[in-house]
């Protein structure tokens, strides 16, 4: 039973770290909110290419998956197959492969979102 509650918080307090980090950036800095989201990806894949995710991710379980690094380390993961199969065309397509069903589902759930709820747009 303890075993089974300490992954839920190691979840809980990976991801709530790597959002407060990601929060501090955009306080403290003059980044923007896009270049924050980016950041996170990239770092997410070099931590992949590096090879330290997957021990980082079966520690903390959704907490390290479902943040921005996740993202980074499956376009990583989809490169590096890529790139085994396919050669050298592989690192352009391999990120595309990964990635294609989160975009996809992000874009689907977006919009059938948009049609169940009204936005309430306020003047500046």
């Amino acid at each position: 039973m303890w075993c089974f509650m300490m992954d839920y918080i190691n979840a809980f307090w990976v991801g709530g770290v790597i959002c407060a980090l990601a929060q501090i950036l955009l306080d403290r800095t003059k980044m923007l909110p896009g270049r924050v989201m980016v950041l996170l990806v990239c770092i997410g894949a070099v931590i992949s290419f590096l090879g330290w995710y997957e021990p980082f991710a079966e520690y903390a379980g959704a907490g390290a998956n479902v943040p921005l690094l996740g993202y980074g380390n499956i376009l990583m993961k989809g490169v590096k197959e890529a790139i085994d199969k396919d050669g050298f065309i592989g690192l352009f397509k391999g990120g595309f492969t990964n990635g294609a069903v989160g975009c996809s589902a992000a874009l689907i759930f977006g919009y059938i979102a948009s049609l169940i709820f009204r936005s309430k747009m306020t003047k500046a």
